[in-house]
């Protein structure tokens, strides 16, 4: 009954479990169980599972996801396999046969630039991920953890960032906000729909960080039918000028302000950002 209330309402349905004898949490996995589970999981209609590397004693990592991709397999119900064992055994190298999507990291938390008792900052979790691009793609995506919009360890500047960078990352774009108390901005941040089209690009090429420049960084994604877009990022503690070349003639859309802008005589795109923020155009052509 409630995953066809779930269902009703125009939702997916997901789940979690362990390969371990238990979650995280200390109740029961599915250690041994992987059959009997994949199949009550695809009776109650779920969509989704989130496979927690807890608890998990000597098992093989490998022949643990395994066993639970072929038990979904088996179940009849195409359930996407969400693998989360934080990037330890570097998944990325050899899950795109076993998941649709991997953990690169351990958990996220609510903070800008820090390594907490809890989990890493948002910066921490780019820098782990920028260089991954090349094993993401459709079917088996890199995952840095849900999204952390809206929650007080970020500023509205911060959140749109992190935002833009996990869209451009191909992240699963997971609200881990309380919906029912955010503010109007950070609606407005979670359904940008020019941003998300990034995300949702069916290229599916992850975003390359190409310019470094310590305090600024620009990121470009490869989309579908020749296009592109760029992340201009500023991590400083002051506004920063960024810019990137797009070509003389180039016009580009700035998606957070919904502006087309250009051409630029020099084909130089800049903008002025601010701290902690950042500017995300698509390249529009000539």
């Amino acid at each position: 009954a409630l995953g066809d209330y779930i269902h009703s309402l125009g939702l997916k349905f997901g789940i979690y479990s362990s390969p371990g004898p238990t979650t995280c949490a200390k109740y029961a996995g599915s250690y041994q169980h992987e059959k009997q589970d994949a199949e009550t999981y695809a009776s109650w209609g779920v969509d989704y599972l989130k496979y927690d590397w807890c608890n998990h004693s000597t098992q093989d990592v490998k022949a643990s996801y395994a066993s639970m991709r072929d038990a979904l397999k088996a179940s009849g119900r195409p359930i996407v396999f969400s693998m989360c064992e934080w990037g330890v055994e570097d998944p990325w190298k050899w899950a795109a046969d076993t998941g649709n999507l991997w953990r690169t990291t351990g958990d996220i938390t609510d903070c800008w630039d820090c390594v907490g008792l809890y989990g890493l900052g948002v910066m921490q979790i780019v820098d782990l991920n920028a260089g991954l691009w090349e094993y993401s793609g459709p079917g088996h995506w890199n995952d840095p953890d849900m999204l952390e919009v809206g929650n007080p360890g970020l500023s509205l500047e911060e959140s749109r960032a992190h935002f833009s960078l996990w869209a451009m990352l191909d992240a699963p774009l997971m609200a881990g906000n309380d919906l029912t108390k955010m503010s109007p901005e950070i609606r407005e941040i979670l359904t940008n729909k020019e941003v998300i089209a990034l995300n949702q690009d069916p290229l599916g090429h992850q975003a390359q960080k190409i310019r470094d420049y310590g305090d600024t960084e620009v990121w470009r994604k490869e989309l579908s039918n020749d296009g592109e877009a760029f992340l201009l990022l500023n991590r400083a503690e002051t506004a920063k000028e960024i810019r990137v070349y797009v070509g003389p003639g180039v016009r580009v859309r700035n998606l957070w302000k919904h502006q087309d802008l250009g051409p630029f005589s020099d084909g130089f795109f800049r903008a002025q950002v601010a701290p902690h923020s950042d500017v995300v155009v698509r390249v529009l052509g000539k």
